[in-house]
């Protein structure tokens, strides 16, 4: 069992204005959520948070970072305006209320110009398919909210790029033990990180930030990663981020946030993107040289090689002067990870992995309803030929295909919807696990307590966090009781117990 969690930055856009200010939007948006909620939700708890500590032993002066790396209430309020776009709107409001924390155990807020939906912990990598896939739910529901209150629609897209330069994030997140050494677990996690978006990369038109070269390639991520380990994660983003933010014992564990990842609509490659990730951090923690044997040359390099290599057969450089493709490296790392199989969804996983690798080797096409790239591929393979003319197909900077790129992710009515709705896409999670997930958290983590408290409770609930829930028990005198949940793995704790049941 590892604790994983998954955070969703949805691209926005009001269809009938395209200069709408997105952070607006957004706020919007979160209005929205909190009005689908009803009262069962509260505030964000910003208490304890500090973005700018590193892994590797230092911290980082507020003076010295760009204001994105900041999180807290009150370098987003200064920076980004939320409160006077709210004021514009006829009311002040606290940034901490950007914010719904709901009785799923997820978070739903405003992350700089993006609604962004954080999902609860969970304990494997199927509850982190569910989870996700009811963030797009409340995500829908919000938007169905901000339309019956504002009388326009808002379009959301689960994507990274939004064509013109900019990319937003889905970030990962894996509880790790603090006694590993955090330069040993970059070096032997890279080569991982850098190869399996062969599996699970969302595909995207255009190579180059600004996808200045027409073509394919596998990774919305993969032009945006420009340094092997660093603090950062909107400017010189890395493959290993080093923010320490526990969100637990600190003494205990750390968090491991991965930000090189695709949003992923199909729930495999979803799953294979936290499955085998936890696997490899298992090899990592139990210090399994083996993976030492892997290491790669040019990492950063690598990550681009790798995403416009759609025959997958180009070679990457190892440390030891070797070489190996990236289906090489995950055949090894899959070996590896054999190992540290300790339940039936790691054991899903493994047998998932070897099938996928297996299928990519001999022809990409046959994993079109898993692998996320390749659907998209095909699909749009067959729409260039539909454009196309004089027996040619239409270029990869047709606008057409452009546009169809972007259209792919939109929630609800994208054509990744279209296809699942069609039976094109194999899904892992049912739409009766994906509507109960929308409004319960899981129940073996604390986010059973977050949920529980809020959903029982919201009246003497003044704000939660990952980590803390606070508690106003007494508003005629204003006291509150900040009750701490440093055990994620942990679902019960006596007094929220004792306040949910009376």
């Amino acid at each position: 069992m590892r604790i994983v969690g998954l955070e969703t930055e949805y691209g926005i856009t009001d269809p009938a204005d395209p200069r709408a200010n997105p952070i607006l939007l957004s706020s919007l948006l979160v209005s929205g959520c909190r009005a689908w909620a009803g009262e069962r939700t509260t505030r964000w708890d910003y208490g304890g948070e500090d973005p700018l500590m590193d892994q590797r032993g230092q911290r980082i002066p507020r003076t010295h970072v760009i204001p994105e790396l900041l999180t807290d209430a009150h370098e987003f309020n200064a920076e980004h305006g939320a409160v006077t776009l709210r004021r514009r709107r006829g009311s002040w409001e606290d940034p901490a209320h950007l914010n719904a924390v709901l009785t799923n155990g997820s978070r739903f807020y405003v992350d700089h110009a993006h609604p962004e939906y954080s999902g609860p912990e969970v304990t494997n990598a199927r509850d982190a398919v569910v989870w996700d896939r009811a963030g797009d739910a409340i995500a829908l529901e919000a938007a169905a909210a901000y339309a019956a209150a504002e009388g326009t629609q808002v379009s959301l897209f689960k994507n990274n790029v939004d064509g013109k330069g900019a990319s937003y994030g889905t970030h990962e997140n894996f509880l790790i033990r603090r006694d590993v050494d955090f330069e040993i677990l970059a070096r032997r996690l890279t080569p991982h990180l850098v190869t399996r978006q062969v599996y699970t990369g969302a595909g995207r038109v255009g190579v180059g930030m600004r996808g200045e070269v027409a073509g394919f390639q596998i990774s919305q991520r993969a032009d945006y990663m420009e340094a092997e380990v660093g603090l950062e994660t909107t400017l010189r983003r890395p493959i290993v981020n080093s923010r320490d933010e526990p969100h637990a014992d600190r003494k205990h564990w750390r968090r491991l946030h991965i930000i090189i990842g695709d949003a992923t609509t199909f729930d495999v490659a979803t799953f294979m993107k936290l499955g085998t990730t936890s696997l490899v951090l298992a090899a990592i923690e139990a210090g399994d040289e083996r993976l030492d044997a892997l290491v790669l040359a040019e990492p950063v390099g690598d990550v681009q090689r790798v995403s416009r290599d759609l025959a997958l057969r180009e070679t990457l450089q190892l440390a030891d002067g070797t070489v190996a493709t990236a289906l090489q490296l995950q055949r090894a790392l899959l070996e590896i990870a054999r190992d540290y199989v300790a339940d039936a969804v790691d054991a899903q996983v493994v047998a998932r992995w070897d099938s996928l690798l297996e299928r990519l080797g001999r022809d990409i096409f046959e994993t079109a309803r898993e692998v996320e790239w390749v659907a998209k591929l095909q699909l749009l393979g067959r729409m260039r030929t539909k454009y196309g003319a004089d027996g040619k197909d239409a270029p990869w900077d047709d606008p057409r295909i452009a546009a169809s790129d972007i259209v792919w992710s939109q929630l609800g009515t994208g054509l990744s919807a279209r296809l699942a709705a069609a039976g094109q896409v194999d899904r892992l999670a049912t739409d009766d696990e994906v509507a109960r997930a929308m409004t319960q958290a899981p129940a073996d983590t604390r986010a059973r307590l977050r949920g529980a408290i809020i959903a029982a409770r919201p009246d003497i609930v003044d704000a939660a966090g990952w980590s803390t829930i606070v508690l106003d028990r007494d508003a005629d005198h204003g006291q509150l009781e900040v009750v701490h949940l440093d055990e994620p793995a942990s679902g019960t704790h006596p007094l929220i117990d004792a306040l949910v049941r009376g």
